[in-house]
């Protein structure tokens, strides 16, 4: 399962969704995922590739890590990935 599939997998289970209801153009708002899912996310995220993500919940905007969209957490977390190599 490539690095794309796992994370979308994660995000759609914290929206309790389907992970093909989970494109990469969606937002984490369109998704229905709020804060707290989101620190969720992010920590099994972390979890499944053994990574710490750039992340400060309490000042979302304040990190260099996109949470934009799915396709730029995706980004995010394959160049974390690739770092940790």
């Amino acid at each position: 399962m490539s690095i794309s599939d796992r994370v979308i997998a994660i995000i759609a289970e914290q929206a309790v969704l389907e992970p093909s209801d989970v494109t990469p153009d969606s937002t984490l708002e369109d998704l229905g995922i709020d804060s707290l899912g989101l620190v969720e996310s992010i920590f099994a995220i972390e979890e499944e590739f053994d990574i710490t993500v750039p992340f400060n919940a309490n000042e979302p905007t304040a990190s260099d890590f996109d949470i934009s969209n799915v396709a730029a957490i995706i980004a995010g977390i394959e160049k974390l990935v690739s770092e940790k190599v």
